[in-house]
């Protein structure tokens, strides 16, 4: 079982840059054809300061995190038997290239289901600019399948 005592712990804030070219390879990568997102004229004359961050590609970023599988090793996670369970994003206001992204990640919750079978970590990261501006909230859920049980 998950310890249940890492709910509420926070990881260490870490920054990640926006930058142009990657967003530009994520409007690519991911079909948007829509030249707000790759050209910075179109950005601007939709009055944005830069390419705005799409929506989803503030996952990306939470990747960048110094160690990815901070939470992962703390909570003694086998990393064979996780599942991603489910990923959600609320804005409070755009992000756009040259900005300079703060995440702070917090286990919101640890719980069960079927018995046991299924232990559940929901994570909640907070992302604000260099100004110190709220951006966004993600929250993402992280599913560890028990091994089964042997039958006698």
């Amino acid at each position: 079982m998950i310890d249940r005592k890492y709910i509420g712990h926070t990881m260490a804030p870490f920054k990640v840059a926006v930058e142009a070219g990657r967003l530009r390879f994520f409007a690519k990568a991911t079909g948007q054809t829509d030249p707000v997102y790759s050209q910075d004229e179109a950005a601007r004359a939709a009055g944005h300061p830069g390419l705005p961050v799409p929506p989803t590609f503030l996952f990306c970023l939470e990747m960048e995190s110094p160690d990815p599988a901070a939470i992962r090793n703390l909570l003694g996670l086998d990393y064979k038997r996780l599942l991603h369970g489910e990923q959600g994003f609320t804005y409070h206001r755009m992000a756009h290239a040259g900005d300079v992204l703060s995440f702070e990640q917090r286990i919101e919750d640890i719980y069960d289901k079927k018995g046991g079978a299924l232990e559940f970590v929901v994570r909640k990261t907070r992302v604000s600019n260099q100004r110190g501006e709220h951006v966004a909230d993600l929250r993402g859920v992280t599913v560890m399948r028990q091994p089964e049980k042997e039958s006698a």
